[in-house]
């Protein structure tokens, strides 16, 4: 199975409080993003799935970008949105094989990083954040820490510290933080987090 059949095969057959990484309010996410974005910033929120996080941007003012590999994730996303759906802009399609997406302030990305189990995965990853984000932008990248979930909807994953991943994004990348976070999950379950900030240098 490919990464959109899995993925929309997921949202196809559970709600959001059944899956894991649903957050109620993403306030981490925000936090971070709001110390970084300029007014009227143009965000685009990589895997965004079914989050909150492109209407709460909206709400302050930005340009959202929405991408996810998953169309069933993103017609539901839409459909949360109602009216407002129309002023953000949906991408359909995989990161690592995605297109040229234009130019970004703040690339955001809450646990898809981890997900790039191969090497290649994450270098045609990078090459993308670099031509997305100009000098100065921004990312914003969430994935599990080094005491996180070794698996997430029965996949492997690959656990970070923000120091492990800076070394991955390379030297085009400068971390500027990195802070814990513990995500409880619909169920109750807690999962160690590590969000990082960078700078395009």
């Amino acid at each position: 199975m490919n990464p959109a059949e899995h993925w929309d095969a997921v949202y196809a057959s559970k709600r959001d409080e059944e899956v894991s990484w649903t957050e109620a309010d993403p306030r981490t996410s925000l936090a971070l993003i709001d110390e970084v974005a300029p007014q009227r910033a143009r965000v685009i929120d990589v895997g965004g799935g079914t989050s909150r996080l492109a209407g709460r941007l909206l709400e302050r003012g930005h340009d959202v970008t929405v991408l996810d590999v998953s169309a069933a994730a993103l017609e539901r996303a839409r459909a949360a949105l109602g009216e407002r759906a129309d002023r953000v802009r949906w991408i359909v399609a995989d990161v690592t094989a995605a297109p040229d997406l234009g130019r970004f302030d703040v690339w955001h990305d809450r646990a898809v990083f981890h997900f790039l189990t191969e090497p290649a995965g994450r270098a045609a990853y990078v090459e993308l954040l670099a031509r997305t984000v100009g000098a100065g932008g921004h990312a914003v990248i969430a994935t599990f820490a080094p005491d996180g979930p070794e698996k997430c909807s029965g996949l492997p994953v690959r656990r970070y510290s923000g120091a492990t991943l800076a070394a991955e994004l390379g030297g085009r990348f400068e971390l500027v933080k990195s802070l814990p976070a513990a995500h409880v999950t619909p169920s109750g379950k807690p999962q160690s987090f590590q969000y990082s900030v960078f700078r395009r240098v």
